[in-house]
């Protein structure tokens, strides 16, 4: 399988599931639906136009920096400012980074991987006010998706490696079916952002089966492995 790898990192990023009327929730992670929106505004398709292609690939995310989680009380008016829309509450992931890993044809991602240097519209991080911070592409991967985000180098902040790199978990949630026998793990649920229209007047999405697994990103990172008594045995 080809992987094209994705950075997901900048100031705020926001991934809706279950978001309804005045509470604008976030998921913990990148969601299947924002990503493969993403890709569509890359290649310059618009919210009206079909998607059908995209739900073939394969998907799977890191949390190499989990990020914090964080609340803006949002107030707006009209252009002319004679009305005040509804009050909501927005929630954000504030510095966070992921690693996400899209797997399908080669052709295909090759020029997926075109349009995310040169996208046809802004990407953004869930929503427009979460621009990505670059590069946003990491290229093309020969291998099978889980092992191609095992694989990866982690790309959390210097800091954030300092301050957690002994011994750092991080959690991969992937499509069921992108696991390939013997590996899977027993940890499943369901999550309904399968996007299978963006259309506004009629947007629709389909569940998929999630797997969660986990990975040591620290170890001994950073650590100097000299021995100044080894010269003086024997």
């Amino acid at each position: 399988m080809t992987v094209l790898l994705l950075r997901l990192a900048g100031p705020l990023q926001a991934w809706g599931v279950k978001s309804k009327f005045s509470i604008r929730a976030t998921e913990l992670a990148p969601t299947k639906s924002g990503i493969l929106g993403m890709l569509a505004a890359a290649v310059g398709r618009r919210r009206t136009d079909p998607v059908e292609d995209l739900l073939t690939l394969r998907f799977g995310v890191r949390k190499d920096q989990p990020g914090t989680v964080i609340r803006d009380f949002h107030t707006a008016h009209t252009l002319d400012g004679k009305k005040s829309m509804p009050l909501s509450d927005r929630y954000y992931l504030s510095d966070a980074v992921f690693l996400a890993g899209i797997g399908g044809e080669r052709s295909m991602l090759e020029t997926l991987d075109r349009a995310v240097r040169y996208p046809a519209f802004p990407l953004y991080l869930g929503r427009r006010s979460c621009p990505p911070a670059l590069p946003v592409s990491l290229g093309l991967r020969e291998a099978p998706l889980l092992e191609a985000l095992k694989e990866e180098p982690w790309l959390a902040s210097e800091r954030f490696q300092r301050r957690n790199g002994w011994d750092f978990h991080a959690e991969i949630l992937i499509d069921k079916e992108a696991v390939r026998d013997g590996e899977h793990s027993d940890d499943v649920r369901g999550s309904r952002d399968v996007p299978l229209s963006f259309d506004p007047r009629h947007r629709e999405y389909s569940f998929r089966d999630i797997e969660r697994h986990r990975i040591c990103l620290g170890g001994m990172r950073g650590v100097d492995h000299h021995d100044p008594m080894a010269e003086l045995e024997d």
